[in-house]
């Protein structure tokens, strides 16, 4: 199970104990790396800034707005998510260049510039296919998150 700190950002009482919702910046190690000028990684993380993340948990116990708890979440989430960011398109750009290279080129004659683009279409519907599942994937995620502790109040 990996752990991440967390903001409670709201807290309802219901029934069964108490329905939470987390804040939580993503950060990336590029700060402390000593090639994070060079590397495409640092670069990509400086462009895009920092992403908010967001989970919802049901509790029993007590926590209030502004704390800062320790959450656990499932790997098996975190690697279903990551092998359909970086699998579905790549699968699908070979899937598109054969495509290419077995129907359409014999079919349209030309040379490989139908491959490219065979390619390309099948890399952008890998990609927008995707998109869907991560976001489906991520809100299944959110739901397995487990409280693990309570640290305490936040240094103002």
């Amino acid at each position: 199970m990996m752990t991440a700190l967390a903001t409670v950002s709201a807290v309802k009482a219901n029934a069964t104990g108490y329905e939470v919702e987390l804040s939580c910046d993503q950060q990336t190690s590029c700060s402390s790396c000593s090639s994070q000028k060079s590397c495409g990684t640092g670069v990509v993380s400086k462009a895009i800034g920092r992403k908010s993340l967001h989970w919802h948990l049901v509790t029993k116990k007590i926590v209030k707005e502004g704390q800062v708890v320790e959450i656990g979440l499932p790997e098996k989430s975190l690697l279903q998510s990551a092998a359909i960011v970086y699998l579905i398109p790549l699968f699908a750009l070979i899937v598109g260049a054969l495509f290419g290279q077995w129907l359409l080129l014999p079919w349209l004659g030309g040379g490989e510039g139908v491959v490219i683009l065979s390619s390309a279409i099948f890399t952008g519907a890998g990609i927008y296919l995707a998109k869907a599942m991560a976001a489906k994937q991520e809100s299944l995620s959110s739901q397995q998150v487990t409280l693990l502790r309570v640290l305490g109040e936040p240094i103002s």
